[in-house]
C-alpha cells in the first residue's frame, strides 16, 4: 500500500535498495478545462433584495455578475436555512438526506436527524474525487447542536463532508461582532472586537481571499470550489449598534 492510497503497491521490495523498485500511484487529474467554482450564499435574502431583480436596493456588484451570467426566477427554497442548505449541498430533497427540519434538533427519525446522511454525497465530496480542492467559509448549519462542541464528532462538520478548509460558524446564527468561530475542526476566538472595528462579514471575505490566494500560490493547476455562506442578513444579535435616544422631559 502506498501512503494515502488504497491501491496495491506495484513496485518491488527486495533485500536491498538495489533489489527494490519504488512506485507512486498516479495522482487524480481534474477533467480538462475544469472550472473554478464560487458559491456565494446569502441568508434570508430574496429576489426583492437584489437590484438585478428590480429591487430599489443598490447592489451594483451582484447586478454586474447577473448581467454577465444567467439569471433564474423560478428557484424554490425549502423556506428554512438548514433544509435549503442540505438540498443545495447534495442536489437532493432535504427529507431524503436527513435534514427535513432545522439542524438544531435531532428528532430521532430518519428524515429529521438534522445532519446530512452519510450516503448522500455533498458537492464537495463529488468534486474531490475529480481532483478539486474545496473551501468552506461562513455558516454551515447542517450539524446538530449536540455534535457541534469541541469534541465533535466531526464527521458532520465541513471537513468531514468533503471540504479541505473551513472558517466560519456551525449554528444558525451568531453575533456579527463577537461570533462563535470555528477554524477547520477547532473552536477559536474572533480575531477582533466591536471596539476595534471587527465585523464578521469582513473577516469571512478576508478568509475567502486568503484560501483562494494560498491555493493559487501553491497549486494553480488544480481547480477549486469555494463556498461562501454569509450570515449578515440573518436575524443576529447586533444591538450594539442601536443607540437609544434620551426621552424628552
Amino acid at each position: 500500500m502506498s501512503a494515502g492510497s488504497a491501491a496495491p503497491f506495484r513496485g518491488t521490495v527486495g533485500k536491498t535498495v538495489a533489489d527494490s523498485k519504488p512506485w507512486w500511484p498516479e495522482a487524480v487529474k481534474p477533467p480538462e478545462g475544469a472550472p473554478n467554482i464560487l458559491v456565494v450564499l446569502f441568508d434570508d435574502v430574496g429576489f426583492s433584495d437584489f437590484g438585478c431583480y428590480g429591487s430599489a436596493i443598490r447592489t451594483p456588484t451582484i447586478d454586474k455578475l447577473a448581467a454577465e451570467g444567467l439569471r433564474y426566477s423560478g428557484f424554490h427554497t425549502t423556506a428554512m436555512c438548514s433544509t435549503t442548505r442540505a438540498a443545495l449541498l447534495t442536489g437532493r430533497n432535504h427529507h431524503s438526506v436527513g435534514v427535513g427540519c432545522l439542524a438544531n434538533f435531532d428528532s430521532g427519525y430518519p428524515g429529521y436527524r438534522g445532519k446530512i446522511a452519510r450516503e448522500a454525497g455533498t458537492l464537495a465530496e463529488m468534486l474531490r474525487v475529480h481532483g478539486y480542492r474545496n473551501y468552506m467559509v461562513g455558516k454551515w448549519h447542517v450539524t446538530p447542536l449536540t455534535e457541534s462542541g469541541a469534541t465533535g464528532p466531526f464527521d458532520g462538520w465541513p471537513l468531514g463532508r468533503g471540504f479541505d478548509r473551513f472558517y466560519g460558524f456551525l449554528d444558525a446564527e451568531t453575533d456579527q461582532y463577537a461570533p462563535e468561530l470555528v477554524s477547520d475542526n477547532t473552536h477559536i476566538d474572533p480575531p477582533g472586537t466591536y471596539a476595534d472595528g471587527y465585523h464578521l462579514t469582513e473577516d469571512l471575505i478576508d478568509q475567502t481571499i486568503r484560501f483562494i490566494g494560498d491555493h493559487h500560490a501553491d497549486r494553480p493547476d488544480v481547480p477549486w470550489l469555494t463556498w461562501v455562506a454569509l450570515g449578515a442578513c440573518r436575524s443576529a444579535p447586533a444591538t450594539r449598534r442601536i443607540r437609544r435616544r434620551p426621552r424628552s422631559s
